[in-house]
């Protein structure tokens, strides 16, 4: 069930994303999101699915682990392709009482669930090749001009590390609540959808409290080192741009300059 839950996760690998500064990737990714958002067109599209396999094959980290993050975004999914089913305006080609769909919908439906989809991938790419620590100081040399303004550019880069790395910590405490209700003869599958709902709350009250435990734990260990608000923290690993740094900020802001255009 954790494996599901890609945000958050490192994957040791020997790739070229691997060795990239963390800093080229997170301007890439941003600069390329920006730009599958402005899709309008199914040569755009298609360049963008074919650049983001790519990608993909290009960590060397199984296709089909990127495939089972998509799970858990399953019903999302669903809802944003009916969504725009039902409620775009165009030819009807079904209708019942008041619910119609039409080609446009349809359309605008499995467009925006594979913008959706070339969108995860990426942020996954980014978190799969990316260890927290590094996303962290990437971020706060990034962020550092805000400095200038008195804004606490070592805390918020401290604070969105530690949020994506909870992220499977909390999924791993939720699966270890659910099988200690099932040891105690509370399987929650076996009830029915409508009641459902009601049936997590016996877990989220431990989830939420086991959560907020780690997070004073962490303070406590964070006040133990002396971290204090970061300020002037250095760090034993230097981030230095390369020569594959350069290139591959080069092509991402090609690619992204041409699909705009498009």
């Amino acid at each position: 069930m954790t494996n599901n839950i890609l945000l958050g996760q490192y994957v040791e690998m020997d790739s070229i994303w691997h060795r990239l500064d963390p800093r080229v990737k997170l301007l890439s990714m941003m600069l390329i999101m920006l730009s599958f958002m402005l899709l309008h067109s199914l040569t755009g599209y298609m360049l963008a699915v074919l650049f983001v396999l790519a990608v993909l094959v290009s960590t060397r980290i199984p296709l089909r682990m990127y495939w089972g993050g998509l799970r858990p975004i399953s019903l999302i999914l669903a809802f944003t392709f009916l969504y725009h089913a039902f409620t775009t305006d165009g030819t009807i080609i079904w209708s019942w009482s008041f619910i119609h769909v039409t080609v446009g919908g349809l359309q605008n439906g499995a467009w925006f669930v594979l913008r959706i989809i070339l969108l995860i991938q990426l942020a996954s790419v980014l978190t799969l090749t990316t260890k927290p620590l590094s996303l962290a100081q990437g971020l706060d040399r990034l962020l550092s001009p805000l400095s200038r303004f008195h804004l606490p550019v070592e805390q918020f880069s401290l604070m969105i590390a530690i949020a994506i790395r909870f992220i499977p910590t909390i999924r791993q405490e939720l699966e270890r609540i659910i099988q200690a209700q099932q040891a105690r003869g509370y399987d929650i599958h076996a009830v029915k959808p409508p009641r459902r709902f009601f049936a997590y709350i016996p877990i989220l009250v431990p989830l939420i409290f086991a959560t907020v435990q780690r997070a004073e734990q962490l303070t406590l260990a964070i006040d133990a080192r002396a971290y204090g608000k970061g300020k002037g923290r250095t760090a034993y690993r230097q981030l230095r741009l390369t020569r594959l740094d350069y290139c591959a900020g080069g092509l991402a802001i090609a690619f992204a300059i041409m699909l705009m255009l498009l």
